[in-house]
């Protein structure tokens, strides 16, 4: 097993070998010799939780590949040293210079008297219109105090304009929330409050105007903010404005925005000062507006109708929105709910600070806090003072990922998957698609028959002659408590998996007595997996890991007592596949020429067999690998694994893996021609061999949405490609975009299947589209 370690602050990752009862301090030393930080120094996460000393990988449940995030601490000495030097001051300054707090500054502003000062614009009670920082909006507030801006030492310069300061700090209510406190302002940030509405037939180009704009949903109800127009669009249907809209912080620009709400296009007011203010001009400063500007929808499901049930913004559970003082937040999704419609009710508001409804609230003992330490949890007890050695864990990893290029039903060779590819482990073979339990050795279904087998030598009356082998169901062991394998205990059934595989011969089927096949060679075929278990007993086993040796067919099967007494059902398969054997000449020139090598997990670090030697004990008996041996393979990997020579042999041997297409694919590609980047990269790895000419092709023409190799596939006018159903699934959503690239497509778009593809891919991956 391999956990991926990943330095917060370069990014900088190493693969770690390890085991899942490695210990948190034994992985900091690991980590120490890699990265070159103190175990003292390290902090590390992973999934939210920092991992402290006294408990190991398997408390956390980290699992294969798994990310630790590491952060390097400063040591109590090293801040210090730089705290000193940071505050050090010069002999000669000493009695000059004084280094401001936090607390200064705050006794400052505190010394400021409490009276407003006077502007030249504004004076307080004035209703303005003020800038939210964030998103660049424009709202309605009141100012309610005015004070000198303390941070300026000096008055503004000549060179700033009005609009950019003028030494004061307004502050100001929102006047839709006045029991908010107030926002503090510059003089940029707030202006006259705009009720002047312009008529569409007085808008101009380059005019700057206030209007109404939604970012998210164009077509609704959005906030107000300030739009220089840049197009007008007028004839016998409709009316449309085109302009740049500035919003954020930063005043960025969002250009060639289509306004909607053409009958609400608010004058902006410009800056007066108050001594030519005329009584009524300083009326309607003074004097909130009658009519509130029209905004953005609090709910957009159910348009704001107070009468109408909705679980967004009313009750989340019965969509009441009577009895705002009975309904309680959520303060985690912050959501509403009637303290009668709980479970159980509640009577009054907790006092306690935080309430979390139902769905949000977590185990207490699965909370761990900053700098606190993993709690016990009653999913799990930490700590185990098991002594057991699970290894690498490879056995307890799950599958990654999928084959998706054939249904889990197919009989027959899976694509791009040539005869004597091996596989460390068997998760990898499941994940191929070759046979995919990651743990039982026959794969079938009952009214089907079987997929696949894998031949480990578990059962004592197993025969193997290579292109011909006697294998023994399933069954007939009492695996209770857990047990991987056991002695036989009873008879076997000709039910489910042997029933499955009774099923691939060419004879009807026979509970009692078994059956011979009229023709074996019209049987289902069955893809054969060795496994290198097995090679204690056969010759035809691979050493390592876990090779495909092609397809073989069902001759007979019939029941019979075994070595243990009891009834055992024997098939009897013959090798029916054009490909040589393994094991033989011709087929190790054929694994040579496509230069198959056993295919390791991403990240695995092969051993070098130092695990392999024999200890100092009397008998030479071999010794468990330690963490300590492991850390020796990996310093010494590059020494001890075989140098490659880049020599004439091998060059022949790269020559002969290159992957000649046939004629009929060349052609069915040829035609697909709006497909044909994506072809020609595809091609590229021909060179590289059939598997890899595979992986890409499954790569390249995978689905975005439902990640399979795209079925009735639409290629867009943007070249991407999508099944048909994806799209239509998108349309019915009311997105009309490519899922990829997010180009418009409209709503009457063309849904055509691209036919060519379809054949080309069928051709390539046969079967898979059986079930879609």
């Amino acid at each position: 097993m391999h956990v991926i370690v990943r330095m917060m602050s370069t990014g900088k990752s190493i693969a770690i070998p390890t085991s899942r009862t490695t210990g948190i301090s034994d992985l900091k030393t690991l980590i120490e010799k890699r990265f070159d930080v103190k175990p003292e120094n390290q902090r590390l996460f992973f999934a939210g939780k920092q991992l402290e000393n006294q408990y190991n990988l398997f408390d956390y449940s980290i699992n294969i590949n798994d990310v630790i995030q590491l952060t390097v601490m400063t040591s109590v000495t090293e801040a210090n040293t730089i705290k000193k030097s940071i505050l050090k001051v010069p002999e000669d300054l000493k009695d000059k210079t004084s280094i401001p707090s936090s607390d200064t500054s705050s006794t400052i502003e505190d010394n400021i008297e409490d009276i407003s000062e006077e502007s030249k614009y504004f004076k307080l009670g004035d209703y303005v219109d003020i800038r939210d920082n964030e998103y660049g909006v424009w709202y309605m507030g009141k100012i309610a105090k005015i004070k000198k801006d303390v941070s300026l030492d000096t008055e503004p310069s000549s060179s700033d304009s009005q609009e950019e300061h003028d030494g004061l700090i307004y502050f100001v209510e929102d006047a839709g929330a006045p029991d908010n406190p107030p926002t503090k302002a510059k003089l940029k940030d707030i202006r006259p409050y705009s009720t002047d509405n312009l008529p569409f037939d007085q808008l101009k180009i380059n005019d700057k105007v206030l209007m109404n704009f939604n970012t998210d949903h164009p077509k609704e109800r959005g906030y107000w903010y300030d739009v220089l127009v840049k197009k007008i669009t007028v004839n016998r249907r409709n009316r449309e404005v085109m302009g740049d809209v500035t919003m954020g912080s930063n005043k960025a620009v969002l250009t060639n925005c289509r306004l909607m709400f053409l009958d609400d296009i608010l004058k902006i007011k410009p800056y007066k000062l108050v001594a030519e203010r005329t009584e009524e001009e300083d009326t309607i400063m003074q004097t909130m507006p009658a009519v509130e500007r029209a905004k953005a929808m609090s709910c957009s499901k159910c348009k704001d109708n107070i009468n109408k049930l909705c679980v967004h913004c009313g009750c989340s559970i019965c969509g009441g929105k009577e009895d705002e003082d009975k309904q309680i937040l959520c303060d985690e999704c912050d959501e509403s709910f009637h303290m009668a419609c709980l479970t159980p009710p509640l009577t009054e508001i907790p006092e306690v600070d935080d309430w979390y409804c139902p769905s949000c609230k977590n185990d207490e003992n699965e909370i761990v806090k900053a700098g606190g330490k993993l709690k016990a949890s009653k999913k799990k007890t930490l700590a185990s003072t098991s002594k057991r050695d699970w290894g690498k864990g490879m056995a307890c990893v799950g599958r990654t990922k999928k084959c998706n290029i054939v249904p889990p039903n197919h009989f027959g060779p899976i694509p791009g998957v040539e005869v004597g590819t091996t596989w460390l482990f068997r998760v990898q073979v499941s994940e191929s698609g070759i046979h995919r339990p990651p743990v039982g050795g026959i794969h079938g279904r009952d009214n089907q028959g079987a997929f696949s087998i894998v031949l480990s030598g578990g059962y004592e009356d197993d025969i193997d002659n290579g292109d011909e082998f006697m294998y023994t169901g399933s069954g007939g062991r009492d695996l209770s408590g857990n047990k991987r394998t056991a002695l036989q205990s009873c008879d076997q059934e000709l039910t489910r998996y042997n029933r499955a595989l009774a099923l691939n011969c060419n004879a009807e089927i026979n509970n009692k007595k078994g059956a011979t096949a009229v023709d074996w060679k019209k049987g289902k075929p069955v893809r054969v997996v060795r496994n290198y278990k097995l090679h204690k007993h056969s010759k035809y086993a691979p050493e390592v890991g876990n090779r495909y040796d092609g397809i073989y067919k069902v001759m007979k099967y019939y029941p019979e007592t075994g070595i243990s007494g009891f009834i055992v059902w024997r098939f009897v398969l013959k090798r029916d596949d054009p490909t040589p054997a393994p094991w033989t000449a011709k087929g190790k020139e054929h694994i040579a020429q496509l230069g198959l090598e056993i295919i390791y997990p991403e990240n695995y670090i092969p051993s070098t067999g130092l695990d392999n030697t024999k200890s100092d004990l009397p008998g030479g008996s071999k010794r468990k690998r330690t963490l300590q041996d492991t850390d020796i393979e990996n310093n010494e990997l590059s020494e001890n694994l075989p140098k490659r020579k880049d020599d004439k042999k091998s060059t022949e041997i790269k020559a002969k893996m290159h992957y000649k297409l046939e004629n009929e694919a060349e052609i069915l590609i040829t035609a697909d021609a709006a497909n044909k980047k994506y072809w020609d990269d595809c091609k590229e790895l021909l060179k590289n061999g059939k598997k890899a000419f595979f992986d890409r092709v499954e790569e390249t023409f995978m689905c975005i949405c439902c990640q399979d190799i795209v079925f009735e596939p639409i290629t867009l006018e943007c070249a991407h490609n999508i099944c048909k159903g994806c799209l239509k699934r998108s349309f019915s959503s009311e997105v009309y975009q490519c899922p990829s690239c997010r180009a418009e497509l409209g709503k009457t778009y063309p849904m055509n299947i691209n036919t060519t593809l379809a054949k080309t891919l069928l051709y390539f991956f046969p079967g898979y589209n059986t079930g879609r």
